[in-house]
């Protein structure tokens, strides 16, 4: 009778394991799909300013000065790149993660990706954030600027930063609009936010992907 409900219990805590398993699935899934469109929200928000201080700055600066003729089409180092790995979510399933390394340079390839790391992190738990999500559109950007450089090599990559972004705006001249600027940190921000969106789009997919295992070891 002892190795009876022994068993009995057994296998009682091994269904309540895999209930809690199949309902933690659905909740990263619904959290995912949360995440997924206020980041949408929050792209959509981030371009739409950058394309309307991209056209403020135009109409200071003139048409002549910020036109595609002025670009340098001459072979240059990526001057921002995406790496993708393969996380392990089971036994059997692997996770694409997507990482964004921003003016990683050849002279410097570490010093930017950090900063973009970062951002990303942020922008992931501002996503996550109650009271954005209860405003309905979400300001990264503004939250990003805010974010505080606590030490020397926070400085020093702020700092490289900064000079890769006016050397990538030197080609409209020596003085530009602040409107260029701010529309090179809105796009830039958008860029990042897309990479957010991609995690949280290849967690949402894996999440519903064992759902439906769960759902197929069911039936049969």
């Amino acid at each position: 009778m002892e190795g009876q409900d022994q068993t009995r219990g057994d296998e009682a805590q091994q269904e309540k394991q895999k209930q809690e398993a199949e309902d933690e699935n659905v909740l990263q899934f619904l959290d995912s799909a949360d995440t997924f469109l206020t980041l949408m929200d929050s792209l959509s928000s981030t371009l739409r300013q950058g394309w309307l201080e991209l056209a403020s700055a135009r109409h200071s600066m003139g048409a002549s000065r910020i036109s595609s003729a002025l670009f340098d089409l001459k072979l240059h180092s990526a001057a921002t790149s995406l790496q993708v790995t393969q996380h392990d979510v089971g036994s059997m399933v692997k996770r694409p993660h997507f990482t964004l390394h921003k003016w990683s340079f050849p002279d410097d390839e570490t010093c930017c990706s950090e900063e973009a790391k970062f951002n990303e992190d942020k922008l992931q738990k501002n996503a996550n954030s109650p009271q954005l999500r209860h405003r309905g559109t979400s300001q990264f950007s503004e939250l990003l600027e805010k974010s505080p450089t606590s030490d020397g090599s926070s400085l020093k990559i702020d700092n490289q930063i900064q000079k890769e972004r006016s050397k990538s705006l030197s080609m409209f001249g020596t003085l530009v609009s602040p409107k260029l600027r701010a529309a090179q940190l809105s796009f830039e921000t958008a860029l990042e936010t897309l990479i957010v969106i991609a995690n949280m789009r290849s967690s949402m997919i894996s999440a519903f992907d064992q759902i439906q295992k769960e759902m197929e070891d069911i039936k049969q």
